[in-house]
């Protein structure tokens, strides 16, 4: 079976409003899932799904159900490798995809700034979000939508 979803790990998603204009342009189920209240739009494909605070509720709520063919929007790497697992297509919310042949290096190089910020070494953290990524994420996202049109014929 395979799915027709776009699943937002929403709490730090700074493209909710670009993926609702493309879910609306395709007619695609999008769930906005947090630990807490987001405004999200009232409107029926868009639905809001509000789990436990904790460590990898939102994320493990994610993983269990999307399917091959759903497209998962998140900046976390390790909920990019299990959503890969189950099939899904996952964009970060700079346009980057993730696949099964980045995510291992995707991986790597996040343990390497954990361990570089456990030992107290200053790193950089992620570049400032900008109408670059905004563009590039519509255009991924735009793109992961016909991949995943393609793979449920």
């Amino acid at each position: 079976m395979t799915g027709s979803c776009i699943f937002i790990d929403a709490d730090a998603c700074p493209v909710k409003d670009e993926a609702y204009k493309v879910a609306r342009r395709y007619g695609l189920k999008v769930f906005v899932v947090s630990n807490s209240f987001i405004m999200v739009p009232r409107e029926p494909l868009i639905e809001q799904v509000v789990v436990d605070a904790g460590p990898d509720i939102a994320d493990d709520w994610i993983a269990e159900q999307s399917l091959p063919g759903d497209i998962v929007v998140t900046a976390d790497i390790p909920l990019a490798e299990r959503a890969l697992k189950a099939g899904a297509l996952v964009i970060g919310p700079t346009g980057r995809p993730f696949t099964q042949d980045s995510i291992g290096s995707a991986l790597a190089s996040r343990a390497v700034g954990e361990h570089l910020r456990s030992i107290g070494a200053v790193t950089r953290g992620p570049a400032p979000f900008g109408p670059a990524d905004r563009s590039r994420f519509l255009s991924a996202l735009d793109e992961a939508v016909h991949r995943a049109k393609r793979l449920a014929r």
